[in-house]
């Protein structure tokens, strides 16, 4: 399994941390050891004082592709889900700014969280999905996949171009507005249409 992770895909999260807005999708890639074990706490790496919050819409990919057609892409995936891809924001700009991969501030122990599968077959379209996150009980994200800038066939189109897809994949599709600093006690939860499918607190 790997976790294929998409960034600036949407416009106000480009603006709000003044990036350059893309000509196609930026992908980066997560190892399955990212993964954060369900009913553990998030802990906060020393390594870093600005850990960020991330919210995404995931997609999980049910068999091996290459080269997918966007028409096509729609076969590749039956679940959705939402997660959060934690950033060492003080890590990767650090990296950034020396022109550095960032894969330590992206792939450390535990930034990877993986909430709930739904049937896509629950939705009417999964280019128009509402969700959100919350921390300490207050919206901190609000999106809707129709604000993509590459809606989710696309991006297997154009990942698949790149790495061969396989059963079990997962795709972090981007995220809003709103990212933020995390701090010891807070609790935080994940929201699509409305029905929850993560929960975490950090320490």
């Amino acid at each position: 399994m790997k976790l294929i992770c998409i960034g600036r895909n949407y416009a106000a999260h480009i603006d709000e941390l003044e990036n350059e807005r893309p000509d196609e999708p930026v992908v980066f890639i997560k190892p399955d050891s990212s993964v954060l074990p369900k009913e553990q706490d998030f802990y906060i790496p020393e390594f870093s004082n600005d850990v960020h919050y991330e919210v995404e819409v995931l997609v999980k990919i049910k068999k091996v592709g290459k080269h997918i057609a966007k028409e096509f892409a729609h076969k590749y995936y039956d679940e959705i889900g939402l997660g959060i891809d934690f950033t060492a924001r003080d890590l990767q700009s650090k990296l950034k700014s020396k022109g550095l991969p960032w894969e330590k501030a992206k792939g450390f122990d535990g930034a990877a969280i993986i909430g709930k599968w739904m049937p896509k077959t629950m939705y009417e379209s999964v280019d128009n999905l509402n969700f959100s996150l919350e921390k300490n009980g207050e919206v901190v994200q609000n999106g809707n996949t129709s604000l993509m800038l590459w809606k989710i066939d696309e991006l297997i189109a154009h990942v698949s171009t790149y790495f061969m897809l396989k059963k079990g994949d997962i795709i972090f599709t981007g995220t809003p507005a709103g990212v933020g600093k995390v701090s010891p006690n807070d609790y935080l939860s994940g929201k699509l249409e409305g029905e929850q499918l993560f929960e975490i607190k950090v320490k």
